[in-house]
Formats: structure tokens, C-alpha cells, sequence
């Protein structure tokens, strides 16, 4: 369980500082093109991310309610690592997608073992 603990911890962070830093360095231009659009999804993350980080300390606390929100914050991080990748690939940028692809893959086992924990 620690290591979907620090993953979700991890994960979250890491959300968190791509999206701040592509926004602080103007990396962005949805937000000029489509902010409506762009607005939504940039909530959409960073509400993934606080459930992210919320849920692994919930974890790492071995707090009652932990694996039901590690589940859904889970189910969070899986929708955006399946949607996210579809910019990347629109650009061409191969090594972006296969790092979404190998997010998949942790979020998928993340899952598993939660719900083993629970079963």
C-alpha cells in the first residue's frame, strides 16, 4: 500500500509543478486561444491532483477512508493519463505519450492492488 502511498504523492506533485511552471512560463496558449476549454481542464487537473495528494498522505496515515479515496482519486489520474496523451500525439511527440502510456500501466496496477486491499 506504501507504494500506491507515494505514487499518489508523487503523481500529484509532479501535476502540480508541470502545470504551474507551463503556466508561470507562458507555455500555455489555450489560454489565449480556447481559455474556456483549457480553463476546464486545468480544473479538472489540478482537482486530480489535490485528490491525488490528499488520498496517499489518507494512505500513508493509514487513515479508515483512505482506499475508497485512493479509488477515486485513482479513477481521476486514469481518465487524464488516457486523455492527455492525445496532445502529445496530435504533436508528435512520441516520448510524452509513451510516458503517459507507462502512467497507464501504474495506474492500472494502483488500482488492482487497492481493490485487493479491499476484497
Amino acid at each position: 500500500m506504501t507504494l500506491v502511498a507515494w505514487y499518489s504523492v508523487v503523481v500529484g506533485l509532479g501535476m502540480i509543478g508541470m502545470w504551474t511552471v507551463s503556466l508561470l512560463r507562458r507555455q500555455v496558449p489555450e489560454l489565449r486561444d480556447e481559455p474556456i476549454r483549457i480553463g476546464f481542464h486545468l480544473a479538472g487537473e489540478f482537482m486530480t491532483a489535490m485528490a491525488l495528494l490528499v488520498a496517499g498522505s489518507a494512505l500513508l496515515l493509514n487513515a479508515g477512508w483512505a482506499t475508497g479515496t485512493s479509488l477515486a482519486a485513482m479513477g481521476m489520474l486514469l481518465y487524464t493519463t488516457v486523455v492527455s496523451p492525445g496532445y502529445f500525439g496530435q504533436k508528435r511527440q512520441w516520448p510524452m505519450v509513451a510516458f503517459f502510456g507507462l502512467l497507464i500501466v501504474l495506474t492500472l496496477a494502483s488500482i488492482v492492488w487497492l481493490v485487493f486491499e479491499i476484497t
